[in-house]
């Protein structure tokens, strides 16, 4: 994993004769996507900027179009769901994921290019760094610190600032991505691929700006919030089913041997079991419980098949040529 704490825009020979596209996820930006679209044809202007819009009533579709965008529409409505329809639509060696809120800097998009490009990182994520108060309120701030600490402690230490919308990604990262997420979640699922994947990674820092005036956040959030947390909940059971269904298990087996110790007492002084009742929910919890475990270590198997599949998809797409 690669960090920098600065950027520079970079433009090497081998970064301008590469397919860049730039994908940006809109919903009712009108005020900001103007100043999204030029800030990135001017540090990348061998890049095609593309504007997916997800039903948007204002005129953002106008203003991207205005500025030089290449719009295209995603009528289900959630980022997941425009995410899915950018990575089946577009091709292209290098793609530069970035929301269409002006929050984030474009100067930092010749340098997360180049390592892709240039250094075979398959995925860079942007570190937000901002004193704005308003930019990354408190309690954005500490839920992402509290989802990113629950991804690195289960998947891996790569990222710290896994919910940034703000990624530059390879080919071959895109076309193996299962994109399966609807909303604002989609960003854990594309740290958690990369991780469970064994991708090069690398994140570096840029300053994170506050939405001008007139402009609101589409995050929720404590429902988005809540929602990042059952996906990391959904994607431990899916990708790490033996300590998933291994825990359930264990603490199954441990509540029914604790139910059982009255059971037993009574028996050994008396030889009879009055509680039988609760004799057959100890019996009935630890089978149960031994269930889960042997159902985690079947479903890990599966788990590495999957993983296998993705893996050949990966190694079947071809890399840019240089």
């Amino acid at each position: 994993m690669q960090n920098s704490s600065s950027v520079m825009p970079t433009r090497s020979p081998e970064v301008a004769e590469q397919q860049i596209a730039i994908l940006v996820p809109c919903y009712n930006e009108a005020l900001t996507i103007r100043n999204v679209v030029e800030g990135f044809r001017r540090n990348l202007p061998q890049a095609q900027v593309y504007v997916f819009d997800n039903n948007s009533t204002d005129d953002t579709v106008a203003v991207a179009k205005s500025a030089g965008a290449i719009v295209r529409h995603v009528q289900r409505q959630g980022k997941g769901h425009v995410v899915r329809r950018m990575f089946a639509d577009i091709d292209a060696d290098c793609y530069i994921l970035v929301d269409g809120d002006d929050t984030y800097d474009p100067d930092a998009s010749g340098q997360i290019a180049s390592m892709v490009l240039e250094q075979d990182f398959d995925f860079v994520n942007v570190s937000r760094v901002s004193d704005a108060v308003e930019a990354y309120r408190r309690g954005h701030r500490l839920g992402n610190v509290v989802l990113t600490g629950l991804v690195r402690l289960f998947f891996g230490r790569e990222s710290t600032d896994m919910l940034s919308g703000y990624k530059a990604l390879s080919r071959r990262f895109v076309k193996s991505f299962p994109a399966m997420s609807h909303g604002f979640e989609t960003e854990t699922e594309l740290t958690v691929h990369a991780l469970e994947m064994r991708m090069t990674m690398g994140e570096v820092s840029a300053q994170y700006r506050e939405r001008p005036s007139g402009s609101t956040s589409k995050l929720r959030t404590y429902q988005d919030g809540t929602r990042i947390l059952l996906l990391i909940a959904r994607l431990v059971k899916d990708e790490r089913p033996a300590q998933f269904f291994g825990f359930v298990g264990l603490f199954l087996i441990l509540l029914g041997a604790g139910l059982s110790i009255p059971v037993i007492l009574t028996y050994v002084e008396t030889g009879l079991v009055p509680r039988l009742p609760t004799a057959v929910l100890s019996v009935g919890t630890v089978v149960l419980g031994w269930l889960s475990i042997f159902t985690g270590i079947i479903l890990d198997v599966v788990a590495k098949m999957r993983r296998e599949v993705k893996r050949l998809t990966y190694l079947a797409t071809p890399r840019p040529s240089r």
